[in-house]
């Protein structure tokens, strides 16, 4: 080999090298994925590491997730689409009711008994994202949305009707429920899901509205001893990505955010939740140490008539956000709900 082809070989190991494309290092990529749930439940293993997974096989190894979840200082529950939106995180999973009034054409699916299972509450509001949510999520992509199964009421102290409520502190999730809560009576609390528990063991709390997953899920059955099964709410969740970042990833890649994200996920998330939720709902009512009381239909029926003025002006107040079509994704969302019910 003459000088000039040494050179050439020198040249080009060194250009190599000063790029990165050194073996084991070429076309990785880190994803830093934001939540605000435990790393323990079911909702980090099953569905958002689920999630990383599929997309580090799709990449045949080339991207990795590292996640940042409750509790750490990219945890917090109210920061998830500010975080995405600025690029602190290139992925986050954030609950739509998280500040209160962040999300108000994605929250219309919150109101008093329009959800349906999480399945179709998941599949209205991803069919509907498109046309009339993105709005909403400025600055990223949506990768998927998603909604839980209809939350009902758990206390410390006995509920056998909404009239019931009148007095008790209610940690509540959305700004449906909380207006629900003031309606009958009880002190909404706005709290992180995470928080419950030790506010109850405290009895700084006197219950919560959730669905039957999260009685599992944050062991809320060891401090709560009174349910009342009435489907009365859900909340929205959004998967977002960094619009800048999918745009600057390599082909091959944004292909594979594609296929593990959208409908396949939606789908994913509302089976899982469905079949969390049964569990729970069974575990809690065989439970011979707690007391169960479901609304009966006729109960739901007058429910429903009693809150009419509470769903107009929430959904007037959605309208005073700027939303004038709200009527319209209302509508939209309802007719969704009921093609998968």
């Amino acid at each position: 080999m003459n000088f000039q082809s040494t050179l050439r070989t020198a040249v080009a190991v060194s250009t190599l090298l000063m790029l990165g494309a050194g073996p084991g290092s070429a076309q990785e990529i880190t994803l830093k994925l934001s939540h605000f749930f435990p790393s323990t439940i079911f909702l980090h293993t099953k569905f958002i590491a689920k999630w990383a997974d599929d997309l580090k096989a799709c990449t045949n190894g080339k991207v990795n997730v590292e996640f940042h979840t409750a509790g750490s200082a990219l945890g917090n529950i109210a920061r998830q689409y500010d975080q995405a939106n600025a690029g602190v995180v290139d992925v986050a999973f954030g609950h739509a009711g998280f500040p209160l009034g962040r999300f108000p054409r994605t929250s219309l699916i919150e109101l008093p008994f329009v959800a349906g299972s999480a399945n179709a509450n998941s599949h209205a509001l991803w069919n509907v994202s498109e046309k009339y949510l993105k709005p909403e999520y400025s600055g990223v992509k949506i990768l998927a949305m998603m909604a839980h199964n209809p939350g009902s009421l758990h206390a410390n102290k006995p509920l056998n009707a909404m009239k019931d409520l009148k007095g008790l502190r209610i940690r509540t999730p959305n700004g449906s429920s909380s207006a629900v809560l003031k309606f009958y009576g009880a002190e909404p609390v706005s709290l992180p899901p995470g928080d419950q528990y030790e506010n109850l063991q405290k009895g700084t709390l006197d219950g919560v509205a959730t669905e039957w997953t999260g009685i599992g899920a944050y062991k809320l059955n060891e401090v709560l001893k009174y349910h009342y099964d009435v489907p009365l709410y859900t909340v929205g969740f959004f998967f977002v990505m960094n619009q800048a970042k999918y745009d600057g990833l390599p082909d091959d890649v944004k292909a594979c955010v594609d296929k593990v994200s959208g409908e396949e996920l939606v789908s994913t998330f509302g089976k899982l939740w469905d079949d969390a939720g049964k569990f729970g709902y069974d575990s809690e009512k065989s439970d011979p140490n707690d007391v169960f009381v479901a609304a009966t239909p006729e109960e739901i029926e007058a429910y429903k008539v009693e809150l009419q003025p509470v769903t107009d002006q929430l959904v007037k107040g959605v309208k005073d956000l700027g939303v004038d079509n709200a009527d319209e994704i209302l509508e939209a969302l309802k007719a969704e709900i009921k093609k998968y019910e």
